[in-house]
């Protein structure tokens, strides 16, 4: 395991598509973070409750998850 690959997949858990636009692959960094804001947003408007905070964690999980396996 690469310590760099571990650190984009944090970066990315903390702020989906973070981890991959530091690793160079800025198309799919900037369509994963439009992609939280817009979860967020929605979430904050219409599903307030513990579906929609598990919906975001499991985002954030896959963000950092595809940081991780793509260094």
């Amino acid at each position: 395991m690469d310590m760099n690959s571990l650190k984009y997949g944090i970066f990315s858990f903390i702020i989906p598509g973070l981890g991959q636009y530091l690793n160079g692959d800025k198309q799919k960094g900037i369509g994963l973070l439009a992609g939280a804001v817009l979860i967020h947003i929605f979430i904050w408007f219409f599903m307030n409750n513990i579906v929609g905070s598990g919906l975001q964690t499991v985002y954030h999980l896959y963000a950092g998850y595809d940081a991780f396996k793509n260094y």
